[in-house]
């Protein structure tokens, strides 16, 4: 009998249970999709050279770390069909069923629904392992060839971690039901937030924030006794003072706020500060730009002291909206009659005011998770591409050895050999090589040699012939020098505007052989590795080999380009046989180190995977979590929408008319957190973009990165229109009943 009325029940409220299936399907497809790689069964062809042990570990604990965060939507989700269903419980209460009976048949019919929700999510989970799949061999270079295939493992892990969630989450409802009173349930769907004039969130919020501003004030001060020169460009100097008189700026506002409180009252003091947070987010942009841009040596702290102040005027400039949300709308309503007595209008300001004053701190909260997975949807393409293209440009020769002086401090102990330990190794494993070039990289000046200051390293030199073998090597023309002349070689992360200021600070080079003048051409930018550089420089002299053979040798490096890649298993054995012959910290003071492109590529490539599947699962599911708030808050309290559309209706209102309304309603609704989230991420976006513009168009470049944040904003669209047509249907079929 009990299994009659749960199927029953359960399918006169399947589609009450549209959301929940809706999210748990989602839910469930993701864990499956992230998890799959990571399968015992999973045996993805990435090729000899690499190690995919390494990326199924990394896999497997972010999948899990992010994974709490569904504990907390699981939750929500049953909170909310309780809720719903509680009015129903007090009338099964009355009419003699026992409470205990009550919460064990709801128990089992949500882990009816939660179990075919599952299901449903492990066949979508199928499709999505393919998508994960597909970006996982695009990651290291190979062909995508769909393999539809459930793996075991991964089935049951899923099934397993949704059981013990829906077991633990359903112990928690069968308890509340057991313990609360009938009246309580009979009332349950009139309870709401607290009321806006009895919740003072916003006014701790805006009480914390003026502190900020003031700390930041200060600081400003400060930064600007230390750093500021009427020498520095005038930009610079607006943005130092512009760092002080904004903050300084809301202090002011607060102040006369406070001298005329009897009559203003505290509304009157969010919208001041939330417009003043604009100029304060303008002037804390403005110090990491002008810092890369003018070189200014502010420090990582200052820089990073700053970023946190920008995090916190964009969060409270968030909150000012969604808070005076219901303000604006009362203040339209109350100051434009046309509007208000046009059509339904008067009705529709009624209802998104009244929700709005007592969902306003829920709204913020979602306003901002939501604004934080916009941003991870964004930086996980900027991050993984920017990993990739440094790869690249890093790992241009299958085996770098390098040697660093930095420790040095008698010339005698600068290292001279040629690394015969590798040859040996090459020999004895039969290893053929297309290419090897052994150099040597000079100062321009033996003094120099005693220049240890940090950013301030003198730049080093490499003779024209081994240059020429090196750009030999990657396949590039070789270069020409006129006697008495010079040229310099550049990573690709140096900007257009440093090499001008380089080279203009530069004609001429005094050398212990003389001085030499710049040639025209004056620069090259190929890739030719990183640690073909001085520590903290970006560029190399390129001098003639006659000048190069009186300077002094500070620097042995030896690159090495194989016939076939090497094997993963060979490379550490490689690496290994490297540490033991040469330590990483010679008696002399000699630095040592050796780069195999084999285990370079395995190690940042499978980190790279990790770090961007886990930004797009943390995402995903922050904006599930999001979008399913919303749409329960809704749902939640369309019964009392019932009688006010039915009050539209006996008015001889239209059905078009009301169906208009609730798109409406839905549509601000849902428009209101999703429309500041994205102007807050984007901002938040803009500003990374702005701060490593360098290393996007050296390693990424910005078409590239327009087409993933095409796709990126194509996810948002669906999942947001999923939610949106759902609580569209279920709250139509709510006032339609």
């Amino acid at each position: 009998m009990y299994a009659k009325l749960i199927l029953r029940s359960a399918r006169r409220s399947a589609r009450d249970y549209l959301v929940y299936i809706l999210t748990m399907t989602i839910c469930a497809a993701l864990f499956y999709g992230f998890l799959s790689i990571s399968s015992r069964f999973y045996q993805p062809d990435i090729g000899a050279e690499y190690n995919y042990s390494m990326l199924s570990d990394g896999m497997k604990m972010a999948i899990c770390g992010v994974t709490l965060l569904l504990l907390f939507l699981i939750r929500f989700a049953n909170r909310y069909m309780l809720r719903s269903r509680q009015k129903e419980f007090a009338l099964e209460a009355v009419m003699g069923m026992e409470q205990r009976t009550i919460a064990r048949l709801f128990f089992a019919e949500t882990l009816l629904m939660g179990g075919i929700a599952v299901l449903l999510g492990i066949g979508l989970g199928a499709v999505c392992s393919q998508f994960v799949t597909a970006l996982l061999l695009t990651s290291y270079d190979q062909a995508y060839r769909p393999v539809w295939t459930l793996f075991p493992d991964t089935v049951l892990w899923t099934a397993g971690f949704f059981l013990v969630s829906f077991l633990t989450v359903g112990l928690f409802n069968t308890r509340t039901i057991r313990r609360t009173p009938i009246l309580s349930m009979l009332s349950a769907q009139r309870e709401n937030e607290t009321p806006l004039a009895k919740s003072r969130w916003m006014q701790g919020v805006a009480a914390l924030y003026l502190v900020l501003a003031a700390v930041r004030a200060v600081q400003g001060v400060r930064l600007l006794a230390q750093y500021g020169d009427s020498r520095l460009a005038i930009p610079v100097q607006l943005m130092f003072w512009a760092n002080i008189l904004a903050p300084a700026g809301l202090l002011v506002w607060a102040a006369i706020w406070a001298a005329r409180r009897w009559k203003w009252r505290f509304p009157v003091l969010v919208p001041g500060l939330t417009i003043g947070a604009l100029p304060c987010i303008l002037s804390a942009v403005s110090l990491p730009v002008l810092q890369r841009r003018y070189m200014l040596g502010l420090g990582a702290e200052w820089v990073n002291l700053w970023l946190v102040f920008l995090l916190a005027d964009l969060l409270f400039l968030l909150c000012g909206v969604i808070w005076l949300a219901s303000a604006l709308l009362a203040w339209r309503k109350d100051h434009s009659p046309d509007c208000r007595y046009q059509g339904t209008n008067l009705f529709y300001f009624g209802q998104m005011v009244s929700k709005l004053r007592t969902t306003s701190k829920t709204m913020a909260l979602v306003s901002i998770t939501l604004a934080l997975s916009v941003f991870l949807f964004a930086a996980a393409p900027v991050l993984a591409g920017w990993a990739n293209g440094y790869l690249e440009a890093r790992a241009v020769y299958d085996i770098q050895i390098y040697s660093r002086y930095n420790d040095v401090r008698e010339v005698s102990a600068l290292p001279r050999g040629d690394y015969d330990a590798v040859t040996r190794f090459l020999d004895e494993n039969e290893i053929d090589t297309t290419a090897d070039c052994t150099f040597s990289l000079y100062l321009p000046r033996q003094e120099d040699f005693y220049s240890r200051v940090k950013y301030d390293f003198p730049t080093a030199v490499i003779s024209l012939s081994d240059y020429n073998a090196l750009r030999a090597m990657l396949d590039l023309e070789p270069v020409a020098l006129a006697e008495g002349a010079f040229t310099t070689q550049w990573k690709a992360i140096a900007t257009e505007e440093e090499r001008e200021a380089f080279l203009a600070a530069r004609p001429a080079v005094d050398t212990d052989a003389g001085t030499l003048a710049l040639a025209a051409q004056p620069c090259y930018t190929d890739p030719m590795g990183e640690t073909f550089y001085n520590s903290y420089t970006d560029v190399v002299y390129v001098f003639p080999d006659a000048v190069c053979e009186q300077l002094l040798p500070v620097m042995r490096c030896r690159y090495i380009r194989t016939g076939e890649p090497l094997d993963y298993e060979t490379a550490r054995a490689l690496e290994q046989l490297f540490a033991d012959s040469y330590p990483e910290q010679a008696p002399g003071g000699t630095e040592y180190a050796i780069r195999l492109r084999t285990l370079q590529v395995n190690s940042t490539r499978a980190s790279t995977f990790v770090l961007q599947a886990s930004l797009l699962y943390g995402a995903v599911v922050l904006m599930v979590i999001c979008l399913t708030v919303l749409s329960l808050q809704q749902l939640l309290d369309a019964g009392q929408y019932r009688y006010r559309f039915s009050v539209l209706r006996k008015l001889g209102v239209e059905e078009t008319e009301i169906r208009r309304l609730v798109v409406r309603q839905l549509g601000f609704w849902f428009g209101l957190p999703v429309g500041t989230a994205v102007v807050t991420g984007a901002a938040a976006v803009g500003c990374l973009l702005a701060a490593v513009q360098a290393e996007i168009q050296a390693y990424i470049g910005f078409c590239a990165l327009a087409v993933q944040l095409g796709m990126t904003a194509c996810i948002l669209l669906v999942l947001l229109g999923c939610y949106f047509v759902s609580t569209w249907a279920l709250f139509q079929r709510a006032i339609e009943s």
